[in-house]
């Protein structure tokens, strides 16, 4: 869930710590401030205090390397287990949960760690170890480093820790050793005890580091996307697991095995479980990609040009792989699924999603047991495509957790293609192109045809002002009004064509107009007003009463709604395609009311969301 729609949750209280934190940030960082004041223009001098959620989210955006800095200070802490935390908080399924949850996750963890901990020594110190004696040699220098790092403290009277700068050399030797996040995660409580901390402390402190957000009311712990990306950044996991997860599934198994015996995983389980302890070991992507699937005597020319074929034949990414070396090529890996993951687009209409998981759940037994492990979700969990899409899960991430067996007799069950592949075939078989257009609204509104496309639909420029009408009338019809289409067509002349017409019954009618512009705000009232004023005269002609006219467009500049406010003839009312979709969405999910009441439309020159959303929930 993005920053602004978190905020959107708490109340001031819960959302203190973090504006405190932001606004350090923001008094101590370099820059010299103008953006800052830019976003919190004509606010008081209380600043942050009195943004609201969406400049606060802005702000946030502003000081994101500070602020990486801020959590990385947090690693000297060396009694914190802030590497444990972040590594439960960074996985797909837990940026949103119960504080309950949250526990049972940090309880599991800890006993995860202290077995595997265990082992570890055991596998040091055995003269038969199972580890590769150059790995077991890796370990033992880290480790020796590391004692030396802690203990030194102790040895000259001061409490044992890892200063700033041990801490950097210690990362330099992870990098030359190429040591997972795990590897190191286990060597680390070799020499520091770990304990398990109380979990309304732990909560606390996360929240007055600005990791998370945290109700009291409903208990639940918030850990933006934003935030998510940058703890991933802290802890070189170059990409989400759902992500690394696909790009595991297309190796070969030969490759997953070298991954495993370079990072001391079982490498003789079966696939799926060594794709599972690749996901949890931390590895990075580009060590792994670049290095651990290949064999030592493979040539950088040869590691080139199997990265090309595998974005190109595995992958089927139609563009070619930027870049001329190893390292630009993996950060165009990494850059096209970052953008994936901030792209809030997912590819099928919202009403196909929610067909999607309902399908899955009826025809594959163990799905949900299998969705709710692989991302660490709560057993009460209600599977739907809107509660998914708030932990940016996605369509194509809910089948990539498929083995290709199952993928195929699920895509066979529904009906979906089988040439050609096989997870495209699914996703357009649950493609609802109405619902499509439906969700597209606000970019045929404003004319985006770079953004209609990226959704999908083909549409020509000229055909946009007629959909956006078409439209316009199916959103007023789902809200239960009376489009009445035949009376429009009875009034409509050759000078004078209504775009809808609303019938309340006893010739009392509200007239629609709709308006499609690229400009920012639209201004042309004059225009807009005399062709309402003419649609007016032609129905009370006929014996019909405007009691209200309602003008849908992108957006208003201020000189159009001053203008409106003293227009006396029409009681014209104006509702950007935003706002109007926001409260269709509403009114379809929340079943209160059989049909919209009107007189909600009647009050505000603007039509503001919120208010009528409120007015609907009462």
């Amino acid at each position: 869930m993005k920053l602004e729609r978190v905020l959107e949750q708490l109340n001031s209280f819960e959302k203190n710590a973090f504006i405190k934190i932001l606004d350090s940030l923001v008094s101590t960082s370099n820059f010299s401030g103008k953006d800052v004041e830019n976003v919190l223009l004509g606010k008081s001098t209380n600043g942050l205090k009195d943004a609201d959620n969406r400049e606060v989210a802005q702000v946030f955006g502003l000081v994101r390397t500070p602020f990486k800095n801020h959590i990385k200070k947090e690693f000297n802490n060396t009694e914190s287990q802030i590497d444990i935390l972040i590594d439960i908080l960074i996985r797909d399924g837990n940026s949103i949960m119960k504080n309950v949850w949250f526990s049972k996750l940090y309880e599991r963890e800890i006993k995860h760690i202290q077995k595997e901990v265990k082992t570890l020594k055991e596998q040091i110190e055995s003269e038969k170890s199972e580890i590769d004696n150059q790995r077991r040699r890796d370990y033992n220098i880290y480790l020796n480093c590391l004692k030396s790092a802690y203990n030194n403290d102790f040895i000259n009277n001061r409490d044992k820790k890892i200063s700033q700068d041990e801490q950097g050399l210690l990362n330099e030797l992870k990098e030359n050793l190429e040591l997972s996040q795990e590897e190191v995660k286990k060597i680390n409580y070799l020499v520091i005890p770990i304990i398990k901390q109380d979990i309304d402390t732990i909560i606390n402190d996360l929240k007055n580091i600005g990791i998370i957000f945290f109700s009291k009311k409903t208990n639940i712990i918030y850990v933006p996307d934003e935030v998510v990306e940058i703890l991933r950044k802290i802890r070189k996991k170059d990409l989400s697991d759902k992500h690394f997860r696909r790009i595991l599934r297309q190796l070969k198994e030969p490759q997953i095995n070298l991954i495993c015996r370079k990072h001391n995983f079982d490498w003789k389980l079966g696939l799926e479980e060594k794709i599972h302890l690749i996901l949890r070991g931390g590895l990075n992507f580009k060590q792994a990609i670049v290095d651990d699937i290949h064999k030592d005597n493979v040539s950088v020319t040869e590691k080139k040009k199997w990265l090309n074929e595998f974005w190109s034949n595995s992958l089927k990414i139609t563009s070619p792989l930027k870049g001329s070396t190893i390292e630009e090529k993996t950060n165009s890996i990494i850059e096209f699924f970052e953008e994936l993951n901030k792209d809030e687009r997912i590819g099928i209409s919202l009403d196909g999603y929610n067909r999607l998981v309902s399908d899955l759940e009826a025809n594959i037994n163990e799905f949900r047991s299998l969705f709710l492990t692989e991302f660490q979700l709560e057993d009460d969990f209600q599977l739907s495509g809107e509660a998914l899409l708030n932990y940016n899960i996605k369509p194509r991430d809910v089948l990539d957790i498929l083995n290709p067996i199952v993928l195929l007799e699920f895509g066979q069950s529904v009906g979906a293609k089988s040439r050609g592949n096989l997870i495209e075939n699914i996703l357009e078989f649950y493609t609802d192109t109405q619902n499509l257009f439906f969700e597209g609204y606000v970019d045929i509104a404003n004319r985006d045809l770079n953004s209609i496309k990226d959704r999908g639909l083909k549409i020509k420029e000229a055909e946009l002002g007629l959909i956006f009408e078409e439209l316009t009338k199916q959103l007023f019809q789902e809200l239960g009004f009376n489009v009445d289409e035949d009376l429009r067509k009875t009034l409509n002349t050759a000078k004078d064509k209504i775009d809808i017409l609303i019938n309340l019954g006893e010739k009392n009618l509200i007239l629609v107009e709709c308006k499609t512009s690229k400009d920012q705000g639209y201004n042309k009232f004059s225009a807009v007003s005399r062709q309402m004023i003419s649609y007016k005269k032609v129905a009370t002609t006929n014996g019909y009463s405007i009691i209200k006219t309602l003008l849908i467009a992108p957006d208003f500049s201020d000189d159009f709604i001053n203008d409106t406010n003293s227009e006396m003839e029409l009681n014209l009312s104006l509702i950007s395609a935003f706002s109007l979709k926001q409260i269709r969405d509403y009114f379809k999910a929340n079943k209160r009311h059989s049909s919209f009441p009107y007189i909600l439309f009647m009050k505000d020159v603007i039509i503001q969301p919120e208010r009528v959303i409120k007015a609907l929930a009462k």
